[in-house]
Parts: C-alpha cells; structure tokens; sequence
C-alpha cells in the first residue's frame, strides 16, 4: 500500500477512530486501526467489538493493499506534524511495517494483519430514516448528563431513544436517568421514523455521535434494529450495538401534579448555586432553597469548611417551601436551559421537582431531593 493524504484530513479522522479504540485491551489487534487504500479514497476502520466507525477519506492511492497500526500511536504522530503537511503512508507486508513520511520526519511502525481485525456483523434494520443534526445533538446534548454510570444498573447506561406522544403529536424522544435525575427530550418526529423500535444507546456511543454531529448542513441518516444503531454522515458511519434491556417506565416518575411554581433567572440561579457550593467538600452535599414570596434563599453548611448564603429575587407565589438537593445536579439541570428563565415545579419537600425551560414541554427535567 502506498497512499499520499493530506495531514488535516487524517488528523480529523484518527481522532475520531482513537476515541473508539479501547486504551488497555486483552486483544492487541482491537488496539489498532484498518487502513484500507483502493481507488481514490482512504479508508479508516476502527471497533471495540461493541462500536464500530468507518471514515472515508479522499487520497492519492499509488498502490492499493490494507493494513492495521497502532490507533493511538499513529493519531499522536500525526498530531505532532506540522499544519499542512503532506503525508505518505507506505505498508510493506514483508517486513510488517507501515512508513508514515511527512518532509524530513519518517516513522517505522509495527503492524498486525488484517486478516486479524473483526469486522463486525451487518444488520438487517428495520427503519432508515433521515434526521436533521442540529435537531439530534439537541437531544442528545441535553440528556446524556443524567445517564448512569452504575454499571449494576446496566439498563440504565445510555440514552433511551424511542417514538413517542408529544404534547403535539408523535415525536422523537430521548430519555436518560440515573435514579435521582431525569432528562427527557423531544424533536419532531422526522419522515420514514415511526415504526422505529426503541433502543437504549449506551453511553459511549452517544459520546462518539456528539463528534460527528458538528457539521449543521450535514446529511444524516439513522437505521434501527433491535440489537443495532447506525448513523450515517457524509462518509463517515458509526455502528453501534444496543443495551440489551428493558428501559424504566418513565412517566410513572415525572410528576402531573406539582403546583408550587417558581420562575428564576437560569444563568443567575446557576451562578448563585455555584457559589454557595464552594464550601462544600464534596459536590454531592446538599444545597438548601427557602422559598418564600417572590424570594429565594440559598444556602449550604459544611461542617468542616463552614456554611455559606446567597439569595436571589424570583417569581414565587406560593406557600414558603425549604428543599434540599444536590448542587451538583442542579448545576448540570441549569446548564442545559438555553432560554432565559427556569421553571421549577414543586410539591413539597420530599417529591420529585420538575424543571422545565420556560413554557417549552420538549425539554422536562425531573430531580430528586435530598434531606437538609
């Protein structure tokens, strides 16, 4: 194999491959990427039998042939190379080594056979359809802070994407909790999507999609099966598998009923937040609210670091209510809030308070309190 390809383009794509690409593997050819050169394009292969990306990259093939490297290592080369170089890659399989050769540097590296690297299994999906991006990293972005990291509660390890009943009809919905918070999210549901099944996306993955959904004019296209995702953009795919589990019934959590409404600044309410949190020694440790008419008073107490109180002017108007929660939980809830003002939900001091951008129902979140 013999290909020459332009620095930038090979940067953008390893990054991608890398991110796949399990540092610490009991299977030395899965730490590794397939180059694969024929026609006029490159293309990069990279799995950890769980996820596979495929990137496509126009270049000048001399000679067509395929080998594996080192994902990371190579990545790392190419990074450190000066902006605008021009790159060879030349694989020898006698001597089992791919050159990467950019003006005067010239590196040597190990290779694997490609014979050796798995290929993950094709998949009959039972739904194409095409999605807007901006629209897609919306509802991603907005709930995978509240995926669990509880590995026991594996069900619970991705983002739960599924048709659904809107307040307006059917949409597209992603739904992501760990147990003490929720976040649901609503897009309109695209054309050709409605008979999609729902699929829990784990978490790496949705982490892998946030990079390739950058590019807004971008075509994108999903297919679904039971047991698989992909994502089509440009020539980039991404295939996943799908947790295998039962996603919570959901809606039993997100509370009907709360009538205590309070309307607060979102990036005011966050700030103040932050601050009382400082003296807390850990970030789980409650924040308390007193609410009382058109006021609302922060505060936290560490008795190691001491205590800590701010207040805020709110739109209240209700009996006083005191409330505990975590702030970090807080913090991440108000970071997610593009309009101006919150809505804070409340029933009492032991329920479930929903939280939702201003009058907007496409983006609800609900989190537990916590006793102060």
């Amino acid at each position: 194999m013999k290909v020459s390809i332009e620095r930038a383009q090979l940067l953008k794509a390893m990054s991608r491959a890398q991110g796949v690409v399990e540092r610490k593997n009991t299977i030395p050819i899965l730490a590794n990427v397939l180059v694969e050169a024929e026609g006029s394009t490159v293309s990069l292969r990279a799995t950890d039998l769980d996820i596979e990306v495929i990137e496509r990259l126009p270049a000048m093939v001399e000679q067509a042939g395929a080998t594996t490297v080192a994902a990371h290592l190579l990545f790392e080369i190419v990074r450190k190379l000066p902006e605008g170089a021009q790159l060879q890659l030349i694989s020898d399989t006698a001597s089992g080594r791919l050159d990467v050769i950019a003006g005067r540097s010239r590196f040597s590296l190990a290779t694997l056979p490609r014979e050796d690297f798995p290929v993950m299994a094709s998949s009959e999906y039972q739904v194409s359809y095409a999605a807007p991006v901006p629209a897609l990293r919306r509802i991603f972005d907005k709930s995978q802070f509240a995926v669990s990291t509880e590995e026991t509660r594996y069900y619970l390890n991705g983002v739960y994407l599924h048709v659904a009943e809107g307040a307006e009809g059917k949409v597209l919905r992603a739904v992501a909790t760990d147990g003490h918070r929720l976040a649901r999210i609503d897009m309109p549901l695209p054309d050709g999507a409605e008979g999609a099944p729902g699929v829990i996306v784990p978490r790496k993955t949705v982490g892998e999609l946030r990079k390739l959904l950058e590019n807004d004019d971008a075509e994108l296209t999903i297919s679904v099966s039971e047991t698989k995702i992909r994502f089509s953009v440009d020539a980039l795919v991404l295939t996943s598998k799908v947790i295998d589990g039962a996603f919570p019934d959901y809606s039993r959590v997100i509370p009907t009923a709360n009538n205590r409404k309070m309307e607060v600044d979102a990036k005011e309410f966050a700030k103040a937040v932050d601050r009382v949190a400082t003296v807390s020694q850990e970030r789980s440790r409650a924040v308390k609210l007193a609410l009382d008419h058109d006021r609302l008073a922060l505060s936290v107490n560490s008795p190691e670091a001491g205590s800590a109180a701010d207040e805020l002017t709110v739109a209240y108007d209700d009996e006083a209510l005191e409330i505990g929660f975590n702030a970090r939980y807080l913090l991440e809830i108000a970071g997610q809030i593009d309009r101006e003002n919150a809505v804070f939900m409340f029933a009492d001091a032991g329920a479930p308070t929903l939280v939702r951008e201003g009058e907007d129902l496409s983006a609800v979140y609900v989190v537990m309190p916590m006793r102060v």
